[in-house]
């Protein structure tokens, strides 16, 4: 007998996390490609943070028609995406500066390293984005599923820590509750 799934979050009702949803006002939208096996992992926080604010749009594609994606990109947008040595230099944009004040959509990938390194290479208009990235160490709370990179985080807890920087009046830290909600109903059932 198929487990009853959950239709909001998409995780069996044991597991489901939207008891811990909440809803975030934001000016910059944030637009989320995830690729198309990424929708179907358990433990995708991309869906979870397109649950969570007001103002996202979540697209499922490996690749995208080039008059789509132009049209997706219409608003001023920056990539939130490491500093990597294969991407060509782009300017880096940060919170409080002028280029940063008329930000209007936040575009984050939401794929293994792997796939997202080929959305890019499929996207070149993606590569030529203005670029958010973070320095420093960085520690993520993601204990049931790892990285290839070191010092990388979820896309959720990306997400909140760019908007925490470009809209500091929000509580975009609210968006980690239902993600720490997932963690602990995962570690909490690994034995069952």
């Amino acid at each position: 007998m198929p487990r009853e799934i959950c239709p909001s979050c998409q995780r069996p009702l044991k597991v489901c996390y939207c008891s811990a949803l909440v809803h975030i006002p934001n000016r910059i939208k944030v637009l989320i490609i995830q690729h198309p096996q990424e929708e179907k992992h358990p433990f995708n926080t991309g869906r979870m943070a397109h649950l969570c604010l007001e103002n996202s749009e979540l697209i499922v594609a490996e690749t995208l028609p080039e008059q789509a994606l132009a049209r997706l990109l219409e608003p001023r947008s920056a990539l939130l995406y490491p500093s990597l040595s294969w991407l060509p230099e782009v300017p880096q944009m940060e919170a409080g500066t002028p280029q940063a004040e008329g930000l209007e959509q936040l575009v984050v990938i939401d794929a293994t390293w792997r796939k997202s390194k080929k959305i890019l290479h499929l996207h070149p208009v993606l590569q030529q984005l203005p670029q958010v990235s973070f320095e420093g160490a960085l520690s993520s709370e993601y204990q049931i599923r790892h990285s290839s990179l070191e010092n990388s985080l979820s896309t959720i807890e990306s997400i909140a820590a760019a908007m925490a920087q470009f809209e500091p009046e929000g509580d975009f830290q609210r968006i980690l509750r239902p993600f720490k909600r997932m963690v602990a109903l995962q570690t909490m059932n690994v034995g069952e």
